[in-house]
């Protein structure tokens, strides 16, 4: 077999094995595009069974003002309904596999609710991390920053 043969040989496996892995990442991405919907899902509906099985165990997650919350924590607060969730409107969100069983999601999301002081609007850049646990993809941490408005243009 001379050396050109060789390398296209290799070449064209190497185009399967890619295009083969791709299929399989957008499998996965998939899976958690649909683990993180059934998570705004549960949230808006304050379901803390719902959200109680899409938050992995080991949950931290960071609010956009700094709090932190574990699973029983978070689900517990979203339960009580003193915040209610109307809609995350995803600006962007985009997945990469970090390791196997693995997947880092980060974005931006406008979020709307309202509590006592009445409505909010919420601004954030998002980065999560979703974990497979038992088969299933379940959030092990969440971290917000808002967004400031715009200000003025210095010049």
């Amino acid at each position: 077999m001379s050396l050109k043969l060789g390398f296209r040989r290799l070449v064209g496996l190497v185009c399967v094995l890619t295009v083969a892995a791709s299929a399989a990442d957008e499998g996965l991405v998939a899976a958690v595009r649909a683990a993180d919907d059934e998570r705004v899902a549960a949230t808006i509906a304050g379901d803390h069974a719902r959200l109680a099985a899409v938050y992995s165990d080991d949950l931290r997650y960071v609010h956009s003002n700094g709090k932190i919350d574990n699973k029983a924590e978070h689900a517990d607060g979203l339960a009580k309904r003193a915040s209610v969730y109307e809609r995350f409107a995803y600006q962007t969100r985009e997945f990469r596999l970090a390791a196997p069983g693995v997947m880092l999601m980060s974005g931006r999301v406008v979020i709307h609710s309202t509590n006592a002081k009445g409505k909010n609007q919420n601004d954030v850049n998002v980065l999560a991390v979703w974990r497979q646990e038992q088969g299933r993809w379940k959030l092990l941490a969440w971290q917000a920053a808002k967004n400031l408005p715009p200000g003025p243009v210095n010049r």
